[in-house]
């Protein structure tokens, strides 16, 4: 049982986007990615910007990107602008990659991430591995 009250989601399905959005039981989110197409991108940013701008606490977020081929260019510049952002440095963030090319272009993001201290972020081929490791405390990344 947490010792927190979780926050809404405020998440509504969409069916002309190409994610999918659950709160996790440790009060962060888990993010299952099928496309990164303009729409997706623009509807994952706008809904995580959202969640950050009132964001109070460590989380743990998940991004299931096993279903991506490859990342994009915009992909890329759409996620280091949200990294960015100074709130996100409030999360560890455990991304799940099914080949190399995805894996290569999620460095890419984290290195040209600008705030420093941000997204404590950990690359995994094992959504096991990954919830093993998102279950580390937090006060570990303080």
């Amino acid at each position: 049982m947490s010792d927190f009250e979780v926050k809404p989601l405020k998440w509504k399905p969409d069916p002309n986007v190409g994610y999918s959005v659950i709160r996790r039981q440790d009060g962060g989110m888990q993010f299952t990615f099928s496309d990164v197409e303009t729409t997706t991108l623009e509807h994952w940013r706008d809904f995580a910007l959202q969640h950050l701008y009132d964001s109070d606490r460590l989380t743990r977020n998940l991004y299931d990107l096993r279903q991506i081929e490859t990342i994009t260019e915009e992909a890329v510049k759409i996620a280091v602008e949200a990294n960015s952002d100074p709130a996100a440095r409030n999360i560890r963030l455990a991304v799940v990659v099914a080949n190399e090319g995805v894996r290569k272009a999620i460095l890419e993001i984290a290195a040209l991430t600008t705030i420093p201290g941000g997204v404590e972020m950990k690359i995994f081929t094992d959504l096991d591995d990954a919830e093993e490791w998102l279950s580390r405390p937090l006060d570990l990344i303080i």
